[in-house]
């Protein structure tokens, strides 16, 4: 397939990471930030996902993405896959944490494992990255962290405790770790998508999805690209006076 040829290349010669890289929202992003420029690590717990992902973007921009297949929730092989990144792709510029799972459910049956696992992969997960690649953005040009939270971390979401919460911490780490390294001129910002259309959307009775679009002032989920374009723009320099800062992508829904 031909090189597709993007008319801005915000990103030449920058390095991003993006977790839960492997579909939806995550692909979208790295592949956006191809797009204009930037190499990227799509990363995800699931080697064939990933794998596919990076494919998928190489064959649109040739060169442009490299495929690590690692579960955030893990410390150590996180700490590892930042040493393998820089020593691969080169001094990382841009983090976007998008990795996360749900295990929805009452909170009256809702089994420790599911509040667990989702804390884990959710929350510990961008832990565990800003950690391992915050002393490699400190010495980058234009340090970027991007989280992406949701709107169930704004207005929670009945059956799905576990997940709000440890989209609610999102933004609180997001805040925190913007005032802790402001003065190294690292901009540390999230994302709260509102209904997207993905494969998990995709599932819902069509009862469902006209009781949802009720809730949205714009009456429309809202699309992958949306999404992307706006972590685009939070990891471009003209975005370099924002931070600590949630920016909800949600068709007006919790205004």
């Amino acid at each position: 397939m031909a090189r597709h040829v993007s008319g801005m290349e915000r990103f030449a010669g920058k390095i991003a990471v993006v977790t839960g890289g492997g579909r939806g929202i995550g692909q979208e992003i790295a592949r956006t930030l191809a797009a204009e420029g930037a190499k990227v690590a799509v990363v995800s717990r699931s080697a064939s996902s990933c794998g596919k992902a990076a494919d998928e973007i190489n064959a649109l921009f040739p060169g442009s993405a490299t495929a690590y297949a690692v579960d955030v929730a893990d410390h150590d092989a996180v700490q590892e896959l930042a040493k393998k990144i820089s020593e691969e792709l080169g001094v990382v510029n841009i983090l976007v944490n998008n990795a996360g799972v749900t295990r929805d459910g009452l909170l009256m049956r809702m089994k420790e494992e599911d509040w667990d696992t989702v804390l884990d992969t959710n929350l510990k997960g961008a832990f565990n990255t800003v950690k391992a690649f915050m002393r490699v953005l400190m010495k980058a040009e234009d340090p970027r962290i991007i989280n992406i939270s949701s709107v169930s971390g704004l207005i929670g979401n009945a059956g799905q405790t576990n997940y709000s919460a440890s989209k609610a911490g999102l933004i609180g780490f997001t805040k925190s770790v913007a005032r802790e390294l402001a003065g190294r001129n690292v901009t540390c910002n999230a994302i709260a998508p509102g209904f997207i259309t993905t494969d998990m959307t995709d599932e819902l009775t069509p009862a469902i999805k006209q009781a949802v679009i009720g809730k949205i002032p714009l009456a429309t989920f809202g699309e992958t690209k949306d999404i992307a374009a706006a972590v685009a723009f939070l990891v471009s320099p003209a975005a370099r006076y924002i931070t600590g800062q949630v920016i909800a992508v949600d068709g007006g829904m919790t205004m």
